[in-house]
């Protein structure tokens, strides 16, 4: 017997796509399921400009497979060198729909990022004022803190003091990972969302490390014991708007995963919403998906719900999961869910 699950076509609000042959490779992932990104800005070098982001646009744009129904919302990453003025020209052009702030050194091409927010508060004033939102990479980067306790460390040292020194601003905590950042954006003040990824939905560190070290489940926020994972559940299935899905999804081609130091990411864009549906399926609360998936990202961002959808089906048997998808720069291995998938999308 089969059970079809039709939801609005969802967004997803916090993408990689990399650039040129990985781009290209990976981006009919995202466009087969998802009518939107927020796309991430930490190309090698970073979108730091109007005018970079426009052009970073354009390459998506002309990647796109034939007959495609995707819209690239472009980000611009910010640096101390980042001109307020800029930033203002190109959201009103419409070019950019957030900001991103990396502290330098959080995660993969994080070099060129803030170390001295007092540095950024002009471009943050200009944003408040706009209602343009900032997408933050929540950990801080000081080598004293245990990497594991990173995200908590930032809500009380940079978000919380950055988000009071700039009333109005509006905030994605993106993937949050512990119950300190789930709690800290249920009961804030003021306009705060959080993204919330597949694999911190389904695994926690135990997944990465016990029985050997897996590589492909090494992501940055890096995954967190039981409980907090069970508290970013709990936030998905709350029916809060200032919960969204936001994949994260990373591709490395699979050669810079397998090594002796490997990047951090998981690739997701295949299988994310087969995944979700089941893990709601699990929790017993799969009629909250639509919310979490197509819903509550649109209205934070303040743009249109999607007409289109997506038709899921469910199957007795578990469906075989892609293991890879090929790009020119070589493989790039799938994510595992480290449970059975009985969830496909079919239409």
């Amino acid at each position: 017997m089969t059970q079809t699950l039709t939801l609005r076509r969802p967004d997803d609000w916090h993408l990689h796509l990399r650039d040129g042959e990985v781009l290209a490779g990976v981006l009919p992932d995202t466009t087969r399921h998802f009518a939107r990104a927020i796309v991430m800005p930490n190309l090698v070098p970073p979108v730091v400009t109007g005018a970079q982001a426009a052009a970073y646009r354009d390459r998506i744009l002309a990647a796109m497979p034939e007959g495609a129904d995707f819209t690239p919302l472009m980000t611009l990453y910010l640096t101390q060198d980042t001109d307020p003025a800029d930033v203002a020209a190109a959201h009103e052009a419409g070019i950019i729909k957030a900001v991103k702030l990396y502290p330098a050194g959080a995660t993969t091409n994080s070099a060129s990022g803030v170390t001295d927010f007092d540095a950024v508060r002009p471009v943050l004033e200009t944003m408040a004022e706009r209602g343009l939102p900032l997408c933050v990479h929540g950990e801080v980067t000081d080598p004293a803190i245990d990497i594991f306790d990173r995200e908590a460390v930032f809500i009380d040292r940079v978000l919380d003091p950055v988000r009071r020194a700039t009333p109005g601003l509006k905030v994605v905590m993106e993937h949050i990972t512990t119950a300190d950042a789930a709690a800290y954006v249920r009961e804030a003040d003021g306009e705060i969302g959080a993204t919330i990824t597949v694999q911190h939905l389904m695994l926690d560190r135990n997944a990465m490390l016990v029985g050997g070290i897996r590589p492909h489940y090494y992501c940055l926020p890096i995954l967190k014991r039981g409980t907090h994972r069970e508290a970013l559940v709990a936030a998905a299935l709350s029916g809060n708007p200032r919960y969204f899905l936001g994949t994260d999804s990373a591709p490395h081609v699979t050669a810079t995963k397998e090594t002796a130091c490997g990047c951090a990411g998981c690739y997701t864009a295949p299988i994310a919403l087969a995944c979700l549906a089941q893990l709601f399926e699990d929790e017993g609360d799969l009629g909250k998906l639509d919310d979490f998936a197509g819903r509550f990202g649109p209205e934070f961002y303040g743009l249109p719900l999607n007409d289109g959808t997506v038709t899921l089906t469910r199957s007795d048997a578990p469906v075989d999961l892609p293991k890879a998808t090929e790009t020119g720069a070589g493989p790039i291995t799938v994510f595992d869910p480290g449970r059975r998938i009985h969830w496909s999308v079919t239409g």
